[in-house]
């Protein structure tokens, strides 16, 4: 029966190694079949997106060129002319296209060319003018000339002649010279207009080409894909009858081999149950005999007690001893412990001495080092003052006389006003002055009666309390008559006199030893005051140097970003064009960023208005700016193309190709598009094979491809 089983197993197992093999060979056709068709499907799209991107820039355009032309007829929309010279035919003729040909009304007649006029310097420009008859004097005296041609030969030119440039530069024989900066005339406008108009027509003739061998290969790739997809199922089909064969098949093996092992345990268990009876049997007897050899040799039954009874006071005996070894024991166990802790202590301290000598020394390494830059810092700034002074005088000297200039215009301005005020002031004030006058005159009058009656109380007063007279009293204070004081000043005098002396106080004898301490405390805090003044000014010149680097490096990290952030976004929107402006102030170190970007067929405006799609990838193309600016060993790309469509996609994964190539940088990218996973070179995945079981698989396409390959 064991037989059996083993022989149908094994056929089983050879059956579903060959449907493994087939379904391994029907997946790698499937898969390819889907690569194929995915890539078929992305050139779809993309040859999609730019036929339908053609087609509406050819209707905005065929729309804007049919809402500017009149009803009138327009020798503009007769003239052809080459590519790259639309701006100078604006330039020759400007709004004077707009005219038509002279009827009834106003407009262009056909005159003979002038008979014996001379060409215009430079290269005529009627070569590349396809025009009515009518502007054929207008031609014939116009040249084409490169741009810094035009001054020279503009003297030259003879009457009714001009010259004009490939840009839209205008040198006319009259003397008006018009340059190409102030920008295009509406007439060269709309020549780019119409030359657009054709090539975008032919453009669109083959993108539709494009499209529809798109669609044929995308059709095809489709059936391939479901002939695949079928041959696969069936493969899956067999591979299931197969496992399920072998594995009734492994069953049936499982249970053979599990009776056998079944019926061989219980006889090897047989086998050990004897052969321990027969053990057992024979220790019993062995155990009897000396059981009663033992009791045939047993002593006297109280002799033993009284050996027991001896052996236990020795046991006690033992045991106090025991516990009193133990207890020394566990004294110097504890001692040890504690100059084992101390001992740690000591070294945990000597770690920390030792840490901290080395940190003094690399302090004063760094103090070593920052003096040095401190030195250095100190002979650039020795050298600045004298710069620094001499543009201060200079400055000075431009304000002093600036200030002389508007101070003299100020007085010239103001000097007629003056006059006119001067004179109303003295008018007035001389009649304030006669009214003051007779006032004063009476004040003096009544003041003088007022005086006459004090100097007699004082003479009164001098000669009853002191006995003398006001002669004597003059010459005994050693003042003259005319130099006299007052009654109120001496009075006042003595207020203040007395004022101070009690202001004094009590003598301080201390006084030499508080000004010395207080002179002591004032030269250190001017010294104090010296040193924060020096590092205020070491810490702003600092500061000055930092902002200065960050300028400088701010603006360079700008113009490498802003500068390869255009290229990608023109590589990936295929045209167009952005760039990064600071905004907000002048200062970069205070400015904020904007973007400012223009897809192709779209005004330039802000990232705020475009698509999501457009967002992603213009967010994308400053990502990867970053990235060739200063790459990084890995970036991690999370669901970045979930906004895009397939084409978009695909000029994604082109992108990250150009990257790997430019860069050492290592992308990881975490996304569910099938485009996007059939670009990549290993793919990482969760797998559920059996129900709550995951597994992680790891699939190496470049290997996969070489397998399907070989």
């Amino acid at each position: 029966m064991l037989d059996r089983a083993n022989a149908r197993h094994a056929a089983s197992v050879a059956a579903s190694q060959t449907a493994e093999t087939a379904l391994t060979e029907a997946e790698a056709a499937r898969a390819a079949a889907q690569t194929g068709e995915a890539e078929a499907r992305a050139r779809l799209s993309e040859a999609a997106g730019e036929a339908t991107a053609v087609s509406g820039e050819v209707q905005a355009l065929s729309k804007l060129l049919a809402r500017e032309a009149d009803s009138a007829a327009q020798l503009i929309d007769l003239v052809k002319v080459a590519p790259g010279y639309e701006a100078a035919l604006g330039a020759a003729l400007g709004d004077d296209l707009r005219a038509g040909e002279a009827g009834d009304e106003s407009g262009w007649v056909t005159l003979e060319d002038y008979p014996a006029a001379p060409a215009p310097p430079g290269e005529p420009l009627a070569t590349h003018v396809e025009a009515p008859k009518l502007l054929d004097r207008r031609l014939s005296q116009t040249g084409l000339v490169s741009a810094d041609e035009g001054d020279a030969l503009q003297a030259s030119l003879a009457p009714g002649q001009r010259l004009v440039s490939r840009e839209g530069a205008l040198w006319r024989w009259d003397g008006l010279r018009v340059r190409a900066e102030d920008g295009a005339s509406s007439a060269a406008l709309r020549l780019e207009q119409r030359n657009r108009l054709a090539a975008l027509e032919d453009e669109l003739k083959i993108a539709e080409a494009a499209r529809a061998a798109a669609e044929d290969a995308h059709r095809s790739a489709k059936i391939q894909l479901t002939e695949s997809t079928q041959v696969e199922q069936c493969c899956r089909e067999d591979r299931r009858l197969c496992d399920q064969e072998m594995t009734e098949a492994a069953r049936a093996l499982s249970r053979a081999e599990s009776d056998l092992t079944i019926a061989r345990g219980r006889l090897e268990t047989q086998s050990a149950a004897l052969a321990r009876r027969r053990e057992d049997q024979t220790s019993a007897q062995a155990t009897l005999q000396e059981a009663e050899t033992a009791l045939a040799d047993l002593d006297d039954v109280a002799e033993a007690r009284e050996a027991v009874e001896v052996q236990r006071g020795e046991v006690d005996l033992a045991r106090t001893a025991m516990l009193s070894a133990r207890a020394r024991s566990d004294e110097l166990r504890r001692e040890g412990l504690a100059r084992e802790k101390r001992q740690s202590e000591i070294a945990r301290e000597t770690c920390n001495w030792q840490e901290r000598r080395a940190t003094a020394a690399d302090r004063i390494a760094d103090l070593g080092r920052r003096r040095g830059e401190v030195e250095t810092q100190l002979g650039a700034a020795r050298e600045v003052p004298p710069t620094l002074a001499t543009r201060r005088e200079a400055l000075s000297g431009e304000i002093s006389s600036a200030e002389d200039r508007r101070n003299t215009a100020a007085d010239r301005l103001a000097e007629g006003t003056n006059l006119l005020r001067e004179a109303e002031q003295c008018e007035r004030d001389a009649e304030r002055d006669a009214a003051a006058k007779r006032e004063a005159i009476a004040r003096a009058e009544v003041v003088l009666e007022g005086a006459a009656a004090k100097l007699g109380e004082i003479v009164q007063t001098i000669g009853t309390e002191l006995e003398l007279s006001t002669d004597d009293l003059s010459e005994k204070i050693g003042l003259a008559d005319d130099a006299l004081p007052t009654l109120a000043q001496a009075e006042a005098d003595v207020t203040r006199l007395r004022r101070q002396r009690d202001s004094l106080g009590a003598v301080n004898l201390r006084a030499e030893q508080d000004a010395e301490e207080i002179r002591t405390q004032r030269d250190t805090l001017a010294g104090e005051k010296e040193d924060l003044d020096a590092a205020i000014a070491k810490l702003r010149g600092g500061i000055g140097e930092l902002n200065r680097e960050g300028r400088q490096r701010i603006l360079a990290a700008f113009e490498q970003v802003n500068g390869k952030f255009s290229g990608l976004f023109r590589h990936l929107f295929g045209g167009g064009e952005a760039r990064l402006v600071m905004v907000e102030s002048e200062d970069p170190l205070d400015a904020g960023l904007e973007i400012l970007c223009q897809p192709p067929g779209k005004k330039l405006s802000t990232l705020s208005l475009l698509s999501g799609g457009e967002q992603t990838l213009t967010a994308l193309s400053l990502i990867f700016a970053v990235f060739l600016s200063n790459p990084a060993p890995i970036c991690v790309l999370d669901e970045v193309d979930a906004p895009l469509d397939d084409a978009n996609v695909t000029r994604f994964c082109d992108l990250l190709d150009e990257m790997v190539r430019q860069t050492e940088t290592r992308f990881m990218i975490i996304t569910h598009h099938a485009i996007t996973m059939s670009r990549m070179d290993r793919l990482f995945g969760v797998t559920m094979v059996e129900r709550g079981v995951s597994q992680l698989v790891s699939v190496d396409l470049n290997r996969a491809a070489e397998l399907v390959d070989g």
